[in-house]
């Protein structure tokens, strides 16, 4: 239902008031009676409100899925009940069958060689994101001593959502944001809105190949689970050439807890099997891959949301 809603951007169309459900459909081109039955049942589920007869508003609820609304709920619910995730699913079993993803099963590539092709697509993933995270930036900028360091290089950092939320708290250090071309591409407008181009510079580059050289931290957020043991290495190890020997390296994760303890992460951990075919991992799984890539892990440092920040240092 609501993936249905949100591409026929009901919440937009509704946004300047009641529209009935008769106009709507001949504007959509859709089978009027169906559609009034459709908004009816989004009215039911709280999305709506009929304030007359077959004529309808948007709740408070309802603006939520509007393009523009705080929390990216349009693009979340378009990313992760579409295509991209659904066929990922569909194909669990295959996953739990062969170790292999199932969008690869489903598209014949991996999910960011597919984002790559499709620019509309990567761009509403990061859009995405940034809703489905958007409690961790504020929660790990207020979480860790960022205004003890002049200098912050977020490696894959997309948009810039991170670094925006740490230099917004923190006035002394300067961010360097770093991706691929296509994935940065609506990051100088996102970081101009913020009002932070002056202490926020952009670099483009794959961290398969390099990373920006000589900063005080360098920071992982969400990179790390979506990669193999082998690519993690070779992203690891990238990072380790480039730190000075006062660097510190910051991987943000939903770190698993032991035993059988509830924790959003290990829902998690199958949507990396299934997708990008990553996964999540606890304290002692963080400290083996850091050991291999002549990083020592420090400490794990909790934050107000899912994710933790485990610190590392060369070695």
């Amino acid at each position: 239902m609501l993936l249905v809603a949100a591409k026929l951007d009901i919440a937009d169309r509704l946004a300047g008031g009641a529209r009935n459900a008769s106009d709507l459909a001949e504007e959509l081109g859709l089978h009027a009676p169906s559609l009034y039955r459709f908004m009816r049942t989004l009215a039911g589920m709280g999305v709506l409100m009929e304030v007359d007869d077959q004529t309808f508003t948007l709740t408070e609820l309802g603006h939520a899925l509007k393009t523009d609304a705080p929390g990216s709920a349009r693009a979340t619910i378009l990313t992760l009940t579409g295509p991209l995730c659904s066929q990922s699913w569909d194909r669990l079993l295959y996953s739990l069958e062969t170790g292999k993803t199932g969008f690869e099963d489903a598209y014949g590539k991996s999910l960011f060689d597919h984002l790559a092709e499709h620019p509309e697509e990567a761009s509403l993933f990061s859009e995405t994101m940034v809703g489905f995270h958007s409690a961790e930036p504020p929660a790990v900028a207020a979480a860790y001593e960022f205004d003890e360091l002049d200098s912050i290089v977020d490696i894959g950092g997309a948009t810039g959502n991170m670094l925006v939320n740490i230099l917004q708290r923190h006035e002394r250090p300067r961010g360097v944001l770093f991706d691929l071309p296509h994935v940065i591409s609506d990051a100088p407008a996102f970081i101009k809105e913020h009002r932070l181009q002056e202490r926020i510079s952009i670099e483009a580059g794959s961290f398969f190949e390099a990373v920006p050289a000589g900063l005080d931290a360098y920071i992982l957020s969400h990179i790390i689970h979506d990669w193999d043991e082998d690519e993690c290495q070779a992203i690891l190890r990238n990072c380790r050439r480039a730190v000075g020997s006062e660097s510190r390296l910051l991987i943000v994760e939903m770190v698993l807890p032991e035993g059988d303890t509830p924790h959003a992460g290990k829902m998690l951990d199958m949507m990396m099997l299934v997708g990008p075919g990553g996964q999540e991992r606890n304290r002692n799984e963080y400290a083996a891959m850091l050991g291999q890539a002549d990083f020592e892990l420090t400490r794990v440092v909790p934050t107000d949301s899912d994710v933790s920040i485990v610190e590392a240092v060369p070695v």
